[in-house]
């Protein structure tokens, strides 16, 4: 994926509000934010290292199976619709 960083988050939120994509791909994203807020966690967060990795890969891992539920064509659309033109030398 050819899109700058700070371009990802909107990626994200019209693949979320696109209705192309189906039910169960759109429910990735919230249960990943609902386990981030909710309070217990399998490894609590005081732990010093492995408290913020296990909210890290669940996130990581949240984002790409959203990714991979998603349609390719709408995908392919959303990116290239975000994608700034080339720059003229």
């Amino acid at each position: 994926m050819r899109l700058p960083w700070r371009r990802r988050p909107a990626l994200f939120w019209r693949l979320f509000r696109d209705p192309r994509v189906p039910l169960p791909a759109r429910l990735v994203l919230p249960g990943v934010a609902l386990y981030l807020v909710m309070p217990l966690d399998p490894i609590p967060d005081f732990i010093p290292v492995i408290g913020q990795l296990d909210d890290l890969l669940v996130l990581v891992l949240g984002l790409w199976l959203f990714l991979k539920l998603c349609p390719t064509d709408v995908f392919r659309e959303h990116v290239q619709a975000l994608t700034p033109p080339p720059a003229d030398p």
